[in-house]
């Protein structure tokens, strides 16, 4: 009879929501078009790859993203009349060319959503009438509103993937904190009333790894509606 299998049951969705509990702060960019302030506290955000920072301005207290070499009383500005400088926050459209960038809107006012791990930054492309270009750390390309905000420099904690894991236990903690799912079995490895790659002899699907769009929630696993497999020719 079987039952049903782990991809089913993570597919109801509550497995993907990070813990609110576990963010220190919105770390986004400030609602006011123009401020100044100073960094008064830098933080580890535990749901976060990268640490946080408190700023101080004339509107009161907001968090952002530090950035690489952040430090406890640097002057932050915003708006337009921020210099282009690290740290501070200017719109995408008065940013030179070549100008590493991160937390960067896709909207103009949504706060920030782009390029936001630890160690990340896009990368100001080149600008128009009314939009400008940058490269993301995919190196995907994309088409931002000249009105859209960036903050200048790269995301802080950049050699934090260098960092050998070693024991499973850290690896346990390190996907803890974030809707990631660890440790992963493979279904070949299952027995047969668990997956339907599992049982035999040895490690093996046995059967195509296509499925249709259509199959049943239990034999949805492997290649489903795939247009081609392999290696390409």
């Amino acid at each position: 009879m079987g039952k049903r299998i782990i991809p089913r049951r993570r597919g109801r969705g509550h497995r993907w929501k990070a813990p609110d509990n576990r963010f220190k702060g919105d770390a986004r960019h400030p609602r006011s078009k123009s401020s100044s302030g100073k960094v008064t506290e830098l933080l580890h955000d535990p749901g976060r790859t990268a640490p946080i920072a408190k700023i101080s301005d004339q509107d009161g207290i907001y968090t952002m993203i530090a950035h690489d070499g952040m430090h406890v009383g640097q002057d932050i500005a915003t708006g337009h009349g921020a210099e282009i400088d690290i740290g501070n926050t200017a719109y995408v459209g008065s940013i030179p060319e070549g100008t590493k960038v991160y937390n960067v809107e896709m909207q103009p006012g949504d706060g920030g959503k782009m390029a936001r791990a630890a160690g990340e930054a896009a990368i100001i492309i080149s600008h128009g009438k009314q939009n400008t270009t940058i490269r993301l750390p995919s190196k995907a390309q994309k088409k931002l509103d000249n009105m859209c905000r960036a903050t200048i420099g790269a995301v802080a904690g950049s050699g934090r993937g260098e960092k050998p894991i070693a024991k499973a236990g850290k690896n346990f903690y390190r996907t803890r904190s974030r809707p990631k799912v660890w440790p992963k079995v493979r279904g070949v490895a299952m027995n047969a009333v668990d997956h339907p790659h599992g049982s035999g002899r040895k490690q093996t699907v046995g059967v195509q790894s296509t499925v249709s769009r259509t199959a049943p929630p239990g034999r949805k696993v492997g290649h489903i509606a795939a247009k081609r497999t392999g290696g390409k020719k």
